[in-house]
């Protein structure tokens, strides 16, 4: 699932468009808001959410990644 933009608190910085490894976001000129352009590459790696300074980047994770998650505290013995 793609990352979404809360264009509310979206300030047009262009940090997740520079910082994304798989260049899902674009951005028409500075100062302007990314729009999410190729949501289907997405990682969901985090790394959009992590720096925006505004915190206007969220990540909907797909449910498959979700139960694939395992709490490594399990494993101590």
């Amino acid at each position: 699932m793609p990352p979404v933009i809360n264009q509310e608190l979206c300030t047009g910085c262009g940090t997740c468009a520079d910082i994304c490894p798989m260049n899902v976001f674009e951005q028409d000129a500075p100062k302007t808001e990314p729009r999410v352009a190729y949501g289907e590459e997405c990682w969901h790696c985090n790394a959009c959410v992590l720096d925006c300074p505004k915190k206007a980047v969220s990540l909907r994770i797909p449910l498959n990644y979700m139960l694939l998650h395992v709490d490594a505290s399990q494993f101590k013995e």
